[in-house]
């Protein structure tokens, strides 16, 4: 709680909420809070004030009376849902930040906006201004769609309509209900709700159609998990008599804060007066007020849906304090390498640009208005930086998006941002989730080891057989039902009785210590819900031995037996499984004998020190886990009524605590119940793999990839896993590191790893936060050089932060997959995000920027699409800036013969002309060139390894293209005017046509591979531009064009700037040829 005593006014304070909340008189109560809100209250409204304290602006935590007043519901936010990123006002301004933020098109916007300067004017205005506003409108138009399909779904959130319990109306005639749109409820609201329907806003569930109390929601939006989830109504709601009777309860609920975790909740529910009961009309002997706990079993958070029955809840949070809002993160938009690789070779493009302008007005000698002059060269010599290259690449990436989505080997993928297919192609970092992404989190249970015995999977008849024993039926019975020769025969009788009672408590207890429920279908078969996968499979199994769970709600539990009598069980108290107390417990009371047992199953690492001394556990655990089996153990202790009398009374004070009582519930439990318990059995359920993993992460490590493994799981099965996937080689070290405590044993532990860098480091959760802590740097640089890493027990946030560390550290691209809600961070804080639709909800495939339907579809996209993607783009975005380069150098070439005047070589629609119909189509179809097939790419990964070191574009190509543009432009040039006519319209005509001809040969040479479309775009070309030759008289000469002095000038210099090209190539194709050419 913030600020315990606040100081006010005249220094009067005001007490803690919680010393408010104890367990005062009325009148105090009252008096005190009109102390507190220092105005006084009128006699009658103190019969039912509630704490209405000065909202502080740091303390959000709440008391809430059923029926609120008005001024405390306007206190706190409206129930609005709002996805949007923009608003009318901000959406101009934003739009354009996020576009010239990049240098390109900023360069542009000034290039455009200087020709409306008379004396800077030069050709078309349209010729520089129409590409900008084309790419401009296309973005604004994509994102104002976007936007506008959000605001669709908000719409729709914010409009579906609920039904509100309405206090107004005369209570007598039944409890009268107002429907109302989910924008418009708001704290302190009592919200009915039917089945099927999302919850609007964070309710305390006060009433439940069914009698028990208890209701299912679907939580796969909030978490990422599948299974249903208990939720419980207060029991003293539940008591009344109908939801009417709710109004007339005079009772209040505090909650604390609003916080982020969804697991946890704490506040009270005080009833301040007795409810007058109907028949007698006089008051009942209850001590007043009466306080019951409410913990985030008695939530229903926003955003889930009540999966059957109806309900009614208290609205308790709104809009951006509700649980689901406060967990969403708004994603950054992401940029590709490529992208700021490009803006940076543009920036050194501008800087040629100007240095070729002050050049030209230099050696002309700063005549006249030089400072116009230059900036007239700037102007004509804008084509260097193409503004087509963003229009072209753009269109590249939706043509690489399209083909990932059509390919048939990789059904329903689906590519979430279009703007990222090239960074696919440079992966050098695969962060991979484990339970549903490489393994199918398909659980069946495969072993029962109890110490003496132990049963695998093709035993199991006999612990059936043994049960039906202990049971007692005959052995005749048992023998027929099993079809199986009994094997227990050579026991002596007492030995058979000895173990049959055995296998009869842990069969037993297993199908009790759990928390699945039988749900029967429409067509009568009965499926189990439960919140784990792994007590599925041990109930399935319990099932398959002969032990049946029928029934089960909040207070009683219903098993079948071999002999198909029932027995019940009480449920008594439930001690769910969190991931800090790593067990689950549960105390039952037999109905026929009476007696009660405490039973409690978990992990071995923490039931080791709660069960009595043995000398297997250990070593069991230890084989299980070798062969990939997640363990769990189970024990019990019976209690006599007078100790769960005694425990019971000491639960029940530490649970009405505020302060601490979490911690004060566990104390109690771990003090009274859990020690020296006996040991009945451990199990080994075994996790399928998805399919082909193991050839994927082979394929991947080939290619180069280094692969971590981030889980929420424990070390044990993470380290199961990692040998299955053969994420380790065969006979690979394995290193492991938990538990560290101090800065020195980290030390020591990286000194190790230094001297070992071919080992897989498996660390725990509080370990890499050690790590992380003290030793960051050396830590990443060391774990980043290693082969494998394994992170086991990580919770979301840490998977995202090492995601961003190496990221940050090592500059590389850093791809993370994964399935569940609980990769969505570490998905969004990766370069390239993939997630899986999975069993746990379509959550991370919504979040990410590729969803794909199983991890071995990640070679293809890599090996194929990416690496394809990133080298088509390469040579695209090279080949854009050759075509502008070499037009500007013609230009300056035709300027410094022409006295440096800044007058421009090619006018109007011939420029206009040369960035769109004459060369758009050749220079795009380079989209579709490749240099290997399919079967290669995917046979030899190495070839991806090639790319990831990024010398498809980098300095040294760009240096190499300048050099070509400068050679190619002046020999053009030079060539024309040593040819020169006489007449100034023949140059333009001869050197143009030369140009086309030089850029569609030039496209030629680079394709590696031919495709159809490709051969279409050269011939198409060059006969648009043939023909447009007779519509532009006034560049074109129409006589003097098909004369033979025209063909075999353009010739000559086609050969003089071409050929020499052809022949370097040709060479260097023999003498040092391309990784890929060698394998064709």
């Amino acid at each position: 709680m913030t600020g315990g005593k606040r100081r006010k006014g005249k220094d009067r304070y005001v007490d803690d909420p919680e010393e408010e909340e104890t367990l005062l008189g009325e009148e105090e109560r009252g008096r005190r809070s009109e102390d507190a809100d220092g105005t006084s209250m009128h006699s009658h409204s103190s019969q039912r004030t509630s704490i209405l304290r000065k909202s502080n602006s740091k303390d959000k935590s709440r008391t809430v009376p059923l029926r609120p007043p008005e001024k405390l519901q306007s206190r706190y936010p409206s129930n609005i849902v709002r996805n949007q990123k923009y608003n009318a006002f901000t959406f101009l301004p934003m739009v354009f930040y996020e576009q010239f933020k990049f240098f390109f098109n900023l360069y542009f916007l000034l290039v455009a906006l200087s020709q409306f300067i008379p004396a800077l004017k030069i050709g078309f205005i349209a010729t520089y201004v129409a590409p900008l506003a084309f790419v401009l409108c296309v973005t604004m138009g994509k994102e104002a769609y976007d936007d506008y399909q959000r605001y669709l779904r908000d719409r729709e959130a914010n409009s579906a309509r609920y039904l509100t319990l309405d206090a107004t109306e005369p209570i007598d005639s039944g409890p009268h209900t107002r429907s109302v749109p989910s924008s418009s409820l708001r704290v302190g609201d009592l919200v009915l709700l039917e089945k099927n329907q999302r919850v609007p806003a964070d309710l305390v569930l006060l009433r439940t159609s069914d009698s028990s109390g208890t209701c299912f929601i679907r939580t796969d939006q909030l978490d990422g998990e599948t299974d249903w989830k208990l939720r419980v109504a207060v029991p003293a709601c539940q008591k009344l008599p109908s939801d009417k009777d709710l109004l007339g309860l005079d009772a209040e609920i505090y909650a604390d804060a609003p916080i982020k975790d969804i697991h946890t909740f704490i506040g009270t529910f005080t009833i301040n007066s007795p409810p007058v009961s109907a028949d007698t009309g006089d008051v009942p002997m209850v001590p007043v007020p009466t306080v019951e706990p409410l913990t985030a079993e008695n939530m229903l958070w926003a955003n889930t849906v009540l999966a059957a029955g109806s309900a009614v809840g208290l609205v308790i949070y709104t809009g951006p304090e509700t649980r689901a809002v406060m967990n969403t993160s708004h994603p950054q938009t992401k940029v590709g390498l490529l992208d700021l690789e490009i803006n940076r070779l543009a920036k050194i493009l501008c800087a040629v640009t100007f240095a070729l302008s002050l050049t030209l007005v230099a050696l002309n000698g700063f005549r006249g208005l030089w400072y116009i002059y230059v900036f007239r060269f700037l102007i004509l010599f804008s084509s260097i930086i193409p503004i087509s290259l963003r229009v072209n690449l753009d269109m590249g990436k939706t043509v690489y998006a399209h083909q990932i989505e059509h390919d048939s080997e990789i059904p329903n993928t689906i590519v979430r941002t279009s703007t990222l297919p090239e960074e696919l192609g440079r992966i050098e970092y695969l962060l991979s989730d484990k339970t549903g992404t490489l393994t199918q989190n398909e659980m069946e249970m495969k072993k029962l080891h109890m110490g003496t015995m132990s049963y695998g999977s093709d035993s199991m008849d006999e612990v059936g057989h043994q049960l039906s024993i202990a049971f007692g039926t005959t052995g005749d019975q048992a023998h027929k039902r099993q079809g199986s020769m009994m094997t227990g025969v050579q026991l002596a009788t007492r030995g058979r009785r000895d173990m049959s009672s055995r296998v009869k408590d842990v069969v037993l207890s297993l199908a009790l210590c759990h928390n699945v429920t039988p749900v029967t279908n429409d067509d009568g078969t009965i499926t189990y819900q439960a919140s784990s996968p792994d007590e599925v499979a041990i109930v399935q199994w319990t099932e398959s031995v002969g032990l049946t769970l029928v029934f089960r709600d909040r207070t009683r539990i219903d098993l079948q037996t071999p002999t198909g009598s029932r027995v019940t069980f009480e449920v008594l108290d439930i001690f769910p499984f969190t991931s800090e107390s790593k067990r689950m417990g549960i105390v039952v009371r037999d109905a026929q004998t009476g007696e009660i047992n405490f039973l409690q199953k978990g992990a071995d690492v923490v039931m080791a020190k709660i069960v009595q001394r043995n000398d297997w556990l250990e070593e069991e655990c230890g084989n299980m886990a070798r062969e990939g089996l997640r363990t769990l153990v189970m024990a019990r202790k019976r209690l006599s009524e007078q100790a769960y009398a005694d425990f019971k009374a000491r639960h029940h004070e530490a649970s009405v605590k505020l302060e601490g009582r979490n911690e004060a519930m566990a104390a109690v439990v771990a003090e009274t119940l859990e020690h020296d318990l006996e040991l009945l059995g451990l199990t080994g359920v075994e996790d399928k793999l998805q399919d082909e993993v193991k050839s994927t992460l082979e394929l991947l490590r080939n290619a180069g990839i280094k692969i971590w493994m981030l889980t929420g799981d424990k070390i044990e099965t993470a380290t199961c896993i990692a040998i299955s996937t053969k994420l380790v080689a065969r006979n690979q070290y394995i290193h492991q590191v938990a538990k560290l405590k101090t800065s020195n044993e980290v030390r020591d532990q990286l000194e190790f790893l230094q001297s070992k860098l071919d080992c897989c480091l498996i660390i725990d959760g509080e370990s890499l936060q050690l790590c992380l802590t003290s030793f960051k740097n050396e830590f990443i640089e060391i774990a980043t050089k290693l082969s494998a890493v394994v992170a086991c027990r990580c919770s979301p946030t840490q998977k995202a932060d090492v995601a961003r560390l190496i990221r940050q550290f090592t500059k590389k691209r850093v791809c993370c997959i994964g399935d569940g809600g609980n990769d969505v961070s570490m998905i969004q804080a990766a370069d390239v995000g993939v997630g899986i639709v999975g069993k746990e909800g379509k959550q991370a495939s919504l979040a990410a920027d590729f969803s794909v339907t199983q991890f071995s579809h990640l070679t293809k996209l890599l090996m194929w699409h990416g690496r394809n993607s990133y080298r088509r783009s390469a040579k695209l975005a090279q080949f854009v800036i050759h075509r502008g380069l070499i037009i500007s150098i013609m230009q300056a070439v035709f300027s410094a013969i022409f006295y440096y005047a800044p007058i421009a070589l090619y006018q109007g629609w011939l420029m206009v002309g040369y960035a769109t119909v004459y060369t758009m189509a050749p220079v795009f179809s380079l989209v579709l060139d490749r240099d290997v097939n399919e079967d290669l790419a995917l046979l030899y990964p190495e070839l991806y390894k090639d790319l990831t070191k990024g010398r498809v574009l980098s300095y040294k190509t760009f240096f190499m293209w300048l050099m070509i543009s400068l050679y190619q432009g002046g020999a053009i040039m030079i060539m024309s005017l040593v040819l020169f006519e006489n007449e100034f319209l023949n140059i333009v005509s001869i050197s143009f046509t030369a140009l086309i001809l030089n850029e569609l040969i030039m496209v030629a040479l680079e394709i590696t591979t031919w495709h159809l479309y490709m051969i279409i775009s050269e011939i198409v070309t060059l006969l648009l531009y043939a023909v447009s030759m007779v519509f532009l008289p006034e560049y074109f000469d129409l006589s003097f064009v098909v004369s033979v002095r025209f063909a075999w000038k353009v010739a000559v210099i086609v050969a003089v700037s071409a050929l020499p090209l052809y022949i370097i190539k040709f060479i260097k194709s023999r003498v040092a040829p391309a990784a890929s050419s060698k394998l064709l």
